[in-house]
């Protein structure tokens, strides 16, 4: 009977025990149902997500309804008519700026004088070729009608401030054979005479001694 007994009680006990023990299952329950019914903290903070899920959140986000899937063709098509509507665009800025220059140029003119030809002969003035002239020492004169003038030019570097001596040879061409070795002579530039040379003397600046 005893052990009978401590059967049956043992049952009886627990579920006395029971009714203590559920008001705690349900009360923490309870706060976890409130929380899963609260939306803030289900939602994830932005550094929590992954760049790509941040990425696609802010293509979300913009407005404006998605563009409709085009094909290839389509594609370049569009392609085609932004470039001739930014060529056509360019030509215009081009036109405007031509037209300004010209009143520019015009302008100019009115206030320097105009119906005395003076713009004119500045103009030419302008647009004649600046020859180059240089100076050197005459180290051959055997061909006929050519001298080789040897050039030594001799200017400060821009970085290390030293003095840079170089030497250049050049033919030019002596009609009247004047220059012989040893003369210090001018030559100016000119148009090609020959395979080499596209320098005319100038002048004998000192014979040789």
């Amino acid at each position: 009977m005893s052990e009978q007994q401590s059967v049956e009680e043992a049952p009886q006990a627990a579920g006395a025990e029971a009714p203590e023990q559920a008001p705690e299952q349900d009360g923490a329950e309870a706060p976890q149902a409130s929380g899963a019914a609260d939306p803030a903290p289900a939602a994830q903070p932005a550094s929590a997500l992954s760049p790509k899920e941040r990425r696609r959140a802010r293509r979300a986000a913009r407005s404006g309804a998605p563009r409709e899937q085009r094909t290839p063709a389509e594609r370049a098509q569009e392609r085609r008519q932004q470039r001739a509507r930014k060529a056509a665009l360019r030509r215009a800025q081009r036109l405007r700026e031509r037209e300004r220059r010209h009143q520019a140029r015009a302008t100019a003119g009115s206030t320097t004088g105009a119906g005395d030809g003076a713009p004119d002969q500045r103009s030419e003035e302008r647009r004649a070729p600046v020859r180059r002239i240089r100076q050197g020492l005459v180290v051959s004169s055997k061909p006929d009608k050519t001298i080789t003038v040897r050039v030594s030019i001799a200017r400060r570097h821009r970085r290390y401030e030293k003095i840079v001596r170089s030497t250049r040879t050049l033919h030019a061409h002596d009609e009247a054979n004047e220059a012989s070795e040893g003369d210090v002579v001018r030559v100016v530039e000119s148009r090609p005479l020959s395979r080499t040379k596209r320098w005319r003397l100038l002048e004998v600046v000192e014979r040789a001694r």
